[in-house]
């Protein structure tokens, strides 16, 4: 089957699920800039939860562009990660609404841990389709940040419940992580060319 309608799809929803999120922000009765203040805790959690979604959306195109054809079972597995980032605006609006009171913080992270693992699984179903000697198990290798990731989330659930803000100590630092571009699969399809 031809990726470019799962491309398409996908961009679609990432595109709903950022304008859904933009959509929680409540204008303020106010006219002065203390009016404000009020919603700072809402906009710096969607300030990271847009950023997580930019590299959502930026590693899967990557990882889609090394890509040749999809099966069924990479179908569902989009959907899959496509389910987990479809309920980014609600642990967004929830943290946001409740700064770091510890629940709201755990959850958010268990939706990051959750969007990790189906991650992992759609790369693992893209590279069972296209062989261990394709372009992207080859630019994927050992994946450290995708190993380190899941590990980060597993510590920060639990920390949730006694220092949330170590909790989202430890997003922002995952975030941070990836906000670096990973040249992997460009070199390597570079290097196929070459």
């Amino acid at each position: 089957m031809s990726k470019s309608r799962v491309e398409a799809f996908s961009d679609g929803v990432l595109a709903i699920i950022i304008t859904i999120m933009v959509l929680e922000f409540k204008v303020p009765h106010g006219v002065e800039l203390a009016a404000l203040k009020p919603l700072l805790p809402v906009f710096l959690t969607y300030v990271l939860s847009f950023l997580y979604l930019g590299i959502y959306w930026n590693n899967h195109h990557h990882m889609f562009h090394a890509t040749k054809h999809v099966s069924g079972g990479i179908l569902w597995a989009n959907l899959h990660l496509l389910f987990w980032l479809s309920l980014f605006p609600f642990a967004t609006g929830w943290v946001g609404e409740n700064h770091v009171a510890p629940t709201p913080t755990a959850v958010y992270g268990f939706v990051l841990l959750m969007a990790a693992i189906a991650y992992y699984i759609l790369e693992r179903a893209i590279i069972a389709r296209e062989g261990r000697d394709s372009l992207l198990a080859a630019a994927v290798g050992f994946d450290w940040k995708g190993k380190l990731s899941p590990v980060l989330y597993f510590v920060a659930i639990p920390l949730a419940f006694a220092r949330p803000w170590i909790s989202h100590a430890i997003y922002v630092l995952v975030a941070l992580l990836w906000f670096v571009p990973d040249p992997r699969i460009e070199r390597a399809l570079q290097q196929r060319q070459i």
